[in-house]
Parts: C-alpha cells; structure tokens; sequence
C-alpha cells in the first residue's frame, strides 16, 4: 500500500511540475510576443507620423525639403506595411516546447541584429546620396540627391535606435527563458533518457 502511494505521490509531484513548467513556458512566449507588439506599435506610429506630416509638409515647401519629406512619405509608408505585417502576425502559440521556444526566442534576436546592419547600411547609403549631390550640375538634381540623402539617414537612425532598444529588451527577457533551461537536465540511462525537473 505505501509503495502505491509513493507512486502516486511521485507521478503526481511529475505532473504538477510539467504544467508548472509549460504555464511558465507559454508566459515568456506570450511575453515575448508583446514586446515585439510593443515595437510594432512604436513603428507604426512612428511612420504615421512621418507620412501625415511629410505629406502636408511636401506640398508646402520646395528644393531640398521637399525632397525630403517626398522620401519620409515613401519611407514611413513601407514602415507602417511592415509594422502592420509584424504586428498581425504574431500569434499566441501556447504548447510550445523549449527548444521550439528556444528557437524562436534565438529567431528574433538575430533578426534584430540583421535588421541594425541594414539600418548602418541605409544611414551609409544616405550619406552617400548626400555627398554626391554636391558633385551635381543641375540645381534639381542637387537637391532632390541632399533631400533624399539627408531623409534616408533620418531613416536609417531611426530604425536603427528601434532595433537596438528592441534587441536589447528581447536579448534581457531571453535570460528568463535560460533561468528555466536550469531547471531541467536531461540525461543518459542505462534504459533510455531521463529528465530531472527541479522545483
């Protein structure tokens, strides 16, 4: 009789610890999705704002503004297609294993860290446009080059503050997910695999 309760006991305190152990899992997932929420958000207002204001700006000013508010209204509006993309397309997936967990929490990081290497690239390429705009014989083409140079780099920065302070954020919840990673060991038997929780 006692052994029976033991069993019990045991495959009892084994459930308790793996729905513990998933409820906290499918937590940090959700966590994780709200951030990037967070920063969908962020991206979209940000490019609204561009858009509203760029648009009215355009029609009020000439030469090199108004080149640059015509490539803010370009800009923000691929940015906010972007931000509306990520945003609607993150789901809840609750069920998720750690390594499936794991997989994705490495996905989002190294996807921040891709997208600050494209931002240095679009702040280089603006820089660029603007220096070459000086070499430019036509006035037109002068300021249409400094205008769109000077709007990338805006661009550029600002994308690549976002994706920093995104990484950033992401990178400090991911220790969460490592703090659990402790919690199990896995391990080699004479008849299989075990896995040790600890509570």
């Amino acid at each position: 009789m006692r052994k029976i309760i033991l069993l019990i006991a045991i495959v009892f305190s084994a459930s308790y610890a793996f729905s513990q152990a998933q409820a906290d899992l499918n937590n940090f997932n959700r966590q994780r999705n709200k951030i990037t929420k967070n920063g969908m958000k962020v991206l979209a207002g940000w490019s609204a704002a561009n858009v509203i204001y760029s648009a009215v700006a355009t029609g009020q000013t000439t030469g090199t503004t108004r080149y640059f508010h015509q490539m803010n209204v370009m800009w923000g509006g691929i940015n906010l297609g972007f931000a509306a993309l990520g945003y609607l397309g993150l789901k809840d997936k609750d069920g998720m294993n750690l390594a499936q967990s794991l997989k994705q929490q490495g996905g989002i990081e190294k996807t921040y860290i891709f997208n600050a290497g494209l931002d240095v690239a679009y702040v280089a390429s603006g820089l660029y446009l603007k220096e070459r705009s000086k070499s430019r014989i036509k006035v037109e083409n002068r300021q249409k080059e400094k205008g769109y140079g000077e709007s990338i780099m805006l661009q550029g920065a600002a994308l690549l503050l976002l994706d920093g302070v995104m990484f950033t954020v992401h990178n400090f919840h991911g220790k969460k997910l490592y703090k659990m990673m402790d919690k199990v060991q896995v391990g080699a038997t004479g008849n299989g695999l075990s896995m040790i929780v600890k509570l």
